[in-house]
C-alpha cells in the first residue's frame, strides 16, 4: 500500500512539473547576461515585445546626459533614449516557449535574425544571427 502511495506521489509530482514547464512564459522582467540592462517582455500582436527598462549605466559618461541609441545609423533614431528602447520586432511563436523574429543590438546599431526561448522558470535564451554566424546569451528573470 505504501509503495502504491509513493508511486502516486511521484506521478503527481511529475505531472505537476510538466504542467509548470508548459506554463512557462517569457512575460516579465529579465536581466541580461552581462547584468547591464533589464528588459521587460510582454505579449503583443500575437507574439512578444521587449523594451529596455533599466540600465546599470543610464547616463552617457562623456556628456552626463541620459544614454541614447547613439550607435544607430539613422540620425533621428540615434537621439532616442535607451530607456524604453524596443529590442524585438516581429517576434512570433515558433515552437513551445519559443519565438522568432528580429532583435536590435544597441551596441552596434544593427538588427539581427533572432530567437528567444524560455529554457527554465528563470532562464531565457536569446540568440541572434547574421548570415551563418550566430551567438547568444542567457538572461535571468529579475524581480524588478
Amino acid at each position: 500500500m505504501i509503495t502504491r502511495f509513493a508511486a502516486l506521489i511521484v506521478l503527481l509530482a511529475a505531472l505537476l512539473g510538466a504542467t509548470t514547464a508548459q506554463a512557462q512564459s517569457a512575460d516579465g522582467t529579465w536581466l541580461t547576461q552581462a547584468g547591464d540592462a533589464r528588459v521587460k517582455i510582454s505579449k503583443c500582436g500575437g507574439g512578444i515585445c521587449g523594451h529596455i527598462i533599466w540600465l546599470r549605466e543610464p547616463y552617457d559618461t562623456a556628456t552626463g546626459q541620459p544614454a541614447t541609441d547613439s550607435k544607430n545609423p539613422n540620425p533621428a533614431l540615434a537621439k532616442r533614449s535607451m530607456i524604453g528602447l524596443p529590442l524585438f520586432s516581429g517576434m512570433q511563436p515558433s515552437g513551445s516557449n519559443k519565438w522568432s523574429g528580429q532583435i536590435y543590438n544597441a551596441d552596434d546599431g544593427s538588427t539581427y535574425a533572432s530567437s528567444v526561448s524560455v529554457t527554465g522558470a528563470d532562464s531565457l535564451r536569446v540568440e541572434g544571427c547574421v548570415g551563418a554566424l550566430c551567438g547568444g546569451e542567457t538572461w535571468t528573470r529579475s524581480g524588478h
